[in-house]
């Protein structure tokens, strides 16, 4: 019996060894080809008219506000829209907003989006906000992203207050 025991160890390991390596590549493989190369662009025809519109104090919630607009929304087979905005403060720290719509017959979708957190009714202001990204995915009845739009923006302070 123990001549054996050296050969059961090898074996153990070497199932060990290949849980480890399948449990690995699994954890390595993306859950969500949705934001592959392979989504379709949306043709500039059926491009949807985007902006974002700096909003300062909408009572009674103080603090620097982004109106979200999007309008004359004609993709083919779109369902839903998904929109996720993220910006950086000053002090390099990450904020943002990700949300979805179901669309239905509405051609416009307009959202306040705050600058900062919510907490218990209380607001508090990221400040330094200079730049971000904004993304829109549209998804059809089953929930497969058909197509996606990705912009840049930058977001400065004058005197008479924030411009894009």
């Amino acid at each position: 019996m123990k001549k054996f025991l050296p050969i059961v160890l090898l074996g153990i390991g070497l199932l060990v060894v290949i849980a480890a390596g399948v449990i690995s590549s699994a954890k390595n493989k993306p859950l969500d080809s949705e934001d592959s190369d392979q989504v379709a662009e949306i043709p500039v025809d059926k491009r949807p008219t985007v902006s974002l519109v700096p909003v300062l104090d909408l009572k009674p919630k103080s603090g620097l506000w982004l109106r979200l607009t999007i309008d004359d929304i004609k993709v083919d087979g779109a369902f839903s829209l998904d929109y996720e905005l993220l910006y950086y403060t000053s002090d390099g720290k990450q904020g943002g907003v990700k949300s979805a719509v179901e669309l239905g017959d509405k051609k416009t979708i307009e959202r306040d989006i705050y600058m900062g957190s919510e907490s218990n009714g209380k607001f508090t202001q990221d400040k330094g906000v200079k730049n971000g990204t904004l993304t829109l995915k549209f998804r059809d009845n089953g929930g497969k992203v058909i197509g996606k739009l990705l912009t840049d923006f930058t977001l400065d302070q004058t005197t008479k207050g924030y411009n894009l």
